[in-house]
């Protein structure tokens, strides 16, 4: 999750179902070919729910392209959220690529070739931490 500061919790509660629904319609309505398979991370919402900011990672298919083919099909989606939900006001639509999936993946391969190149030797990376300064 994010932690800006969201609506409140009326407004959870309507980016919760907003997220919920498009990932729903986003799997069965959308057939643009630069859409990937992607997967609504989280939803942002205005206090007055005129926009909303939807996160997703790409597990394949080009992120830049299911940006574009995503925010392409926002007003499609709006539409079609307008008909489920029963709310005043839909929020106009926009939708990032969330790198924090691929930067966990990057770390935690980090963190793994560290500690494979300390494999071979009888000291324990994590012990052998020493911090740089003159800290007593």
């Amino acid at each position: 999750m994010r932690h800006k500061k969201k609506a409140g919790g009326r407004g959870v509660r309507v980016a919760e179902q907003l997220q919920k629904d498009l990932a729903e319609l986003i799997a069965r309505e959308l057939r643009d070919p630069r859409l990937g398979f992607a997967t609504l991370t989280d939803v942002e919402i205005t206090a007055d729910y005129a926009y909303a900011t939807v996160y997703f990672s790409v597990l394949t298919g080009s992120a830049q392209d299911t940006e574009a083919a995503l925010n392409d099909s926002a007003g499609f989606l709006r539409n079609l959220i307008f008909k489920r939900m029963r709310i005043h006001t839909v929020p106009t639509l926009r939708f990032k690529h969330d790198q924090s999936v691929e930067k966990g993946a990057e770390m935690s391969t980090l963190i793994d070739q560290a500690l494979s190149r300390h494999s071979g030797s009888d000291e324990n990376p994590i012990r052998s931490y020493r911090p740089v300064g003159n800290h007593e």
